[in-house]
């Protein structure tokens, strides 16, 4: 894959890009502070390059293996949606996405109170093979929307009237109050969206709030506030569930009984990029001084297919299967999201890769996954979505399976030599011998 081309950005003895700071410099005091804003030129190189592109209509294959799903009564021509973030941030990068193809938009975390929402720059870094440009992880420190909550409804509510047939998701955050839930989500739905995902999960600023993964990680207070939402909301609701817990089936458990239509998962994990060794800050460095962020893209996905795996068989075991989940984590190429349907996704999330790569990249997105659905002689996304979770077992039952396993072999065993000769298996090893039988 073709790194972005950063402005401004330079790189610690960690491998570790951080966009907009001189890292010579040690002092807060004293250092210069980057004014200009980062630019990202999408180049789809990598394992991306070599993928085939779908030709889409409205997002829609217009010949092959069919992609298109239904969930909760969202219809999607393709199971790919822009994940709450930068690339839903407002009305042009939100057409650009419908007007590229993507089966549906998740909009940029929104709150009621938008001037409480300040980011600081850099905010992002991006951790990179050892002496090369691969980006395999993406670290950020960016907030929910700092756009006013009324310029989001304009947004969204231009994009329903000129795409009334395409998925449109408000992803919300709110604080500890039901007033405030029942008041945002009044006003999304008066403007039209399809459905809602909670922002549950963020691990940076917002938990200093009491919002975001503070909440998703307490599951009484998950309970209840999804009580509450659920009781004024009108259309499907997800709860999109932070990894920064020990079992992540319990937090979606609980949000589920309490009446969401579905979980999406996983969003970031905590993390801290690194420390440059000349400066002795960690970065990304604001004045010389950070904070904890959350880390996605490759890097992530190992993580985030356990994490899957784990609500889908809760999904299948609990809800006999009856409720939906929109994976995400690490999704760059096709096969990406082959392995999440197969664990049990309904849809899948694109974040980081569009940061990466650009809104073209859903035609390469299409194109591998039906390049995998051909191979295999799948006609729809139903023909193999949780295909592969029965193939998970306990540690245990593994030693047993391949107990029986050598056994079985060592008793078809066949004779090579005279030494391998049996008194009590004499005949039947002869006749194992017989060409002509």
């Amino acid at each position: 894959m073709a790194t972005p081309i950063l402005t401004g950005s330079a790189k610690s003895p960690l491998g570790v890009s951080v966009r907009g700071v001189r890292l010579s410099e040690r002092k807060p005091s004293s250092a210069r502070r980057c004014r200009q804003t980062p630019v990202v030129c999408a180049r789809m190189g990598g394992a991306v390059g070599p993928e085939p592109a779908a030709t889409l209509d409205n997002g829609a294959v217009v010949e092959g293996p069919d992609l298109s799903v239904t969930v909760d009564g969202l219809k999607l021509p393709n199971p790919f949606i822009i994940a709450s973030g930068p690339p839903g941030t407002n009305y042009t990068v939100m057409k650009k996405a419908l007007d590229e193809g993507w089966g549906g938009v998740i909009c940029k975390t929104m709150t009621l109170d938008a001037s409480k929402v300040i980011n600081v720059t850099p905010r992002y870094a991006t951790m990179k093979a050892f002496g090369a440009t691969e980006v395999l992880g993406w670290e950020n420190i960016e907030l929910v929307s700092d756009r006013p909550f009324e310029t989001m409804l304009e947004d969204l509510t231009r994009l329903r009237t000129e795409y009334p047939d395409r998925v449109l998701i408000a992803s919300i955050m709110e604080e500890y109050k039901k007033e405030a839930w029942e008041e945002i989500i009044a006003r999304c739905e008066d403007v039209g969206v399809d459905a809602f995902e909670i922002n549950f999960s963020c691990p940076h600023g917002l938990p200093e709030r009491n919002m975001g993964m503070a909440m998703g990680q307490n599951c009484d207070v998950l309970e209840e506030v999804c009580g509450w939402i659920n009781a004024k909301a009108t259309i499907p609701v997800w709860a999109k569930m932070t990894p920064n817990v020990t079992d992540i089936t319990g937090p979606s458990r609980t949000a589920l009984e309490a009446g969401c239509a579905g979980v999406s998962a996983i969003n970031t994990i905590t993390s801290v990029m690194g420390v440059n060794l000349d400066t002795l800050r960690p970065q990304p460095s604001v004045e010389g001084y950070t904070t904890p962020g959350g880390y996605s893209y490759k890097a992530v996905k190992p993580i985030a297919l356990a994490k899957v795996m784990g609500i889908a068989k809760m999904i299948r075991d609990d809800f006999g299967g009856k409720k939906s989940l929109s994976g995400l984590g690490g999704v760059e190429i096709g096969n990406d999201a082959a392995e999440f349907i197969l664990l049990g996704s309904d849809t899948v999330q694109v974040c980081s890769g569009v940061m990466v790569h650009g809104y073209p990249l859903i035609k390469k997105l299409c194109g591998g996954l039906q390049e995998f659905m051909r191979k295999h002689g799948f006609e729809s996304i139903d023909d193999f979505k949780g295909e592969s979770l029965q193939y998970f077992t306990t540690h245990a039952d593994l030693v047993h399976r391949q107990k029986e396993a050598t056994e079985a072999k060592r008793a078809e065993k066949v004779v090579s030599s005279d030494a391998d000769w049996s008194g009590d298996k004499f005949t039947s090893e002869a006749e194992s011998m017989v060409a002509n039988k």
